[in-house]
């Protein structure tokens, strides 16, 4: 069967249609991940001045190759699936754009090449794949992980195991997630001496998606670094708090309840996005995109939001309270009256981000 996106048009197997793009059961088209692939060509294009080169590193139907190059880069296609590679080579051909699919796996393709964007699109966890991205970009690479109940602390072994973290299942959990595989991909850009700066970052529909800039430098290395720490929290009372330090020295007990709480890290305590970034991937995403509209909301709403390392839920906090919420609107507005920045989060529609603590939030509101 056909499917279309953007400007482009490729074959999918229409037995195959709608199921997760590479999970090992020769899937090659994923249409969840659309919007995905929108944002990503929103992106291309508004760094398309200093980058002209992009490996589709787990190519499968080859769509992401193929929107890249309709956005005019040169553009590489790996995968170890040959038939994989006939349709990603035939899907290219339909479109009348030129690109190398190689049938390779793509560690041994990146460690002995170079690309401006590397991007990362597997089934699951990334981290098998993230030390030769790194290796083999040199302006961006751009993840996907879809491995959210490890990232988030739900699956707490495999988080621990392939993070090198310890990630919490909190109200926070998005956003947990997001912070802990930031955490893993700059610490591993660092051991080759690269400074990974995430520009866009967002968690949408069970995966979580981050695109980071590269500089060179073992001194840029380190004061990414330094943007790593660890967060206290209390699932009794929802208090939280959070350090940039490279050893832990956990709470124990809550200040606030004396219960006892939970520590996550290290996590990536600096802003997960840049907002003059975000705006310009936004304004450059095409109109023929199918989720354009979709896309251009999110990225306004990430754009805006507080940069705190943690977010609220207003109904888990009103639930703790015994009370019923207010409208969420109105509920910001009174945090601003009361002097205290609060912004909305693109992480659910009842999430808010605020300086202030819980229970500065609840004098505020009473």
């Amino acid at each position: 069967m056909e499917v279309r996106e953007g400007a482009v048009t490729i074959e999918v197997p229409e037995k195959r249609h709608g199921a997760s793009e590479g999970s090992g059961e020769g899937v090659f088209y994923n249409p969840v991940q659309e919007l995905n692939r929108d944002i990503t060509v929103g992106v291309l294009r508004a760094v398309d001045s200093e980058c002209g080169s992009y490996l589709d590193a787990m190519t499968a139907s080859g769509i992401r190759a193929v929107r890249a190059a309709e956005a005019g880069y040169s553009v590489t296609g790996c995968d170890v699936d040959s038939e994989a590679v006939e349709l990603a080579r035939a899907n290219l051909e339909r479109n009348g754009l030129d690109g190398a699919i190689h049938r390779r796996n793509v560690n041994a393709h990146m460690h002995e090449s170079h690309h401006d964007v590397v991007d990362l699109d597997p089934f699951g966890t990334p981290i098998p794949f993230v030390d030769a991205a790194f290796r083999s970009a040199r302006n961006y690479v751009c993840v996907t992980a879809t491995d959210t109940a490890p990232l988030c602390g739900a699956h707490f072994e495999s988080g621990v195991r392939s993070y090198g973290a310890v990630p919490r299942n909190t109200e926070f959990h998005p956003e947990m997630g997001l912070r802990v595989l930031l955490s893993a991909l700059v610490r591993t850009a660092a051991r080759y001496d690269i400074a990974a700066t995430p520009v866009l970052s967002h968690v949408s529909s069970h995966y979580v998606r981050t695109y980071l800039r590269l500089d060179g430098g073992a001194q840029a290395a380190d004061r990414r670094i330094e943007k790593l720490g660890y967060i206290d929290h209390c699932q009794q009372c929802l208090w939280r708090d959070h350090e940039r330090t490279l050893v832990a020295d956990p709470t124990a007990e809550c200040p606030e309840c004396g219960q006892s709480t939970w520590t996550a890290g290290p996590v990536w305590l600096g802003p997960p996005h840049d907002p003059a970034f975000v705006g310009e991937a936004a304004a450059a995403i095409p109109e023929d995109a199918a989720t354009a509209e979709e896309a251009r909301d999110l990225l306004d709403s990430i754009a805006a939001e507080l940069d705190t390392p943690t977010h609220y839920d207003q109904h888990r906090l009103y639930s703790r309270w015994g009370e019923p919420n207010v409208a969420m609107d109105e509920f910001l507005v009174t945090l601003r009256d009361a002097g205290y920045p609060a912004s909305r989060t693109h992480y659910g529609g009842t999430t808010f981000k605020t300086d202030a603590g819980v229970d500065e939030i609840y004098d505020a509101l009473h």
